[in-house]
């Protein structure tokens, strides 16, 4: 018998690298996820090009693109179309189901290596599932969410997720609790001085 959890990928694990052809700035260009060591970098995986879902998806992240880079995150988004798919999708008017020019890269997983190496593949639709992985700067992952197809992903929160993460590997004596935005309270993961952070609210 088989082990179920064989294969599978889990936060702490280090992300499968890999190299691949992307559109960048409606140019191909290959790239490998290993070129962006030193940053972090938000991975999300989407069904399909000149879909309904994706679209909104793609362009939310694409116009809060700059606040990710101030944070010295880099985006990467990732399908199993080809490269001419997602250029034919880039030069489509948003009014007519297009993304337009986009602030990111979009990675064509065609041969469907990667989706199969982060384990978000869906075998019987052939497309990948709404996986979406933050990996930190030594390539790690720290946080990964798996949607089915027909629902969206929320850009605020994966933003929020991203701080948290770069606020605790920046505090590595402190956490955050439940709902934290930068500024807010954290408290210490010690039964006496965790005290101080409840007592506060």
């Amino acid at each position: 018998m088989t082990n179920p959890t064989e294969g599978c990928l889990r936060v702490g694990q280090t992300a499968p690298d890999f190299t691949a052809t992307a559109v960048v700035d409606q140019e191909f260009k290959t790239i490998k996820l290993s070129d962006y060591r030193g940053k972090y970098v938000v991975l999300f995986f989407y069904p399909l090009d000149f879909t309904f879902v994706c679209p909104t998806e793609i362009t939310a992240f694409s116009d809060r693109a700059e606040e990710f880079k101030e944070v010295g995150t880099q985006i990467l988004g990732i399908s199993v179309d080809s490269e001419f798919s997602h250029l034919a999708w880039i030069q489509s008017d948003r009014k007519s189901g297009g993304v337009g020019d986009l602030n990111y890269p979009l990675v064509s997983d065609i041969k469907k290596e990667i989706s199969t190496a982060y384990n978000v593949l869906d075998p019987e639709a052939g497309v990948a599932l709404r996986g979406l992985f933050i990996i930190d700067k030594d390539g790690i992952i720290q946080h990964s969410t798996i949607n089915n197809l027909s629902f969206g992903r929320n850009v605020d929160e994966t933003l929020r997720t991203l701080q948290a993460i770069q606020y605790v590997q920046a505090h590595p004596d402190e956490v955050c609790p439940a709902g934290w935005q930068p500024g807010d309270k954290t408290m210490v993961p010690d039964p006496v001085k965790s005290k101080v952070f409840f007592a506060a609210v």
